[in-house]
């Protein structure tokens, strides 16, 4: 069975549609398996919010030593970082920074956000030509649609089928939004220091390096010698994660894969890993060339 065949076998047989490219970074050498479909990024583009970041910061346009206080009330939610906190944090742009790309902290995005700019970050993949990546709304927002959307009932709605059809946030023509390929594109410019000076690839590369998650993309490859740097991104029925793998040899791979589960529950498993299985798939693809 030829990769692409085992790519699309392996979500199925995970209960998901997937969306995947791969790209040799010094070859260019490519695997598509639906580059150009338009995903919702979720997470994911707290990528885009981390480069934006630092492009300031190269330009003298803020210090990333500089200290935000975030006080409790008004912090986005979600259960990890400064949004999981109960009382006044004092941090600088680069913890908060690292809060956002380890553990995918929404409150250390919105503080960033505030700091940056949301027009700042569109500006930064449209110079990079990233056309089919842009973001309408910040993370607190679109939580808020979530919230607006599911109604009366609550969070418990979001696991409701007939709720999951009607969530902006899942709808990638009314939410941030990418494409696969787009994001391979980003990692890459990020990885040949054409996205910003060395410096800040460097700060950036090593955040990424420092993501905590080991069951999407890091599950695919299991070795010590071989390194794995990502962001991940989680919506009700949407699990993604782009990152890139670094061999030994010198090999590096920007992945970007894109899922939706059919099954609306909050753990899926098996999801998790097929963003693994086939990112290994398509790495394989690449290096047997």
């Amino acid at each position: 069975m030829n990769p692409l065949a085992r790519i699309r076998t392996a979500f199925t047989e995970a209960g998901a549609t997937g969306w995947l490219h791969a790209v040799d970074i010094d070859s260019g050498a490519e695997i598509d398996s639906g580059a150009d479909h338009p995903v919702v990024t979720a997470s994911v583009h707290k990528l885009c919010l981390l480069l934006a970041l630092h492009q300031q910061a190269e330009q003298g346009a803020l210090d990333l030593t500089e200290p935000l206080d975030c006080p409790p009330a008004g912090r986005a939610t979600g259960p990890t970082g400064l949004a999981a906190m109960l009382d006044t944090v004092r941090i600088s742009l680069r913890d908060a920074a690292y809060l956002m790309t380890a553990v995918s902290d929404n409150a250390a995005a919105e503080l960033l956000l505030e700091r940056v700019g949301l027009d700042a970050v569109n500006d930064t993949t449209r110079r990079l030509g990233l056309t089919a990546t842009h973001a309408p709304h910040t993370f607190a927002q679109t939580l808020a649609t979530l919230r607006e959307d599911a109604g009366p009932a609550g969070t418990q709605a979001l696991t409701d089928p007939h709720v999951i059809t009607r969530l902006r946030a899942l709808d990638p023509t009314r939410t941030n939004h990418s494409t696969p390929r787009d994001m391979t594109r980003l990692l890459t410019a990020i990885w040949r220091d054409e996205a910003c000076a060395p410096e800040h690839g460097a700060a950036i590369r090593r955040l990424l390096g420092l993501q905590v998650w080991p069951h999407r993309m890091a599950s695919g490859f299991p070795f010590d010698d071989v390194h794995v740097a990502g962001k991940t991104g989680t919506l009700p029925t949407l699990r993604n994660e782009v990152g890139v793998i670094e061999y030994p040899d010198g090999g590096r791979y920007a992945i970007a894969v894109f899922t939706r589960a059919a099954n609306p529950a909050a753990t899926l498993p098996a999801v998790d890993a097929v963003i693994g299985t086939t990112a290994r798939i398509a790495v394989d693809a690449l290096r047997s060339r």
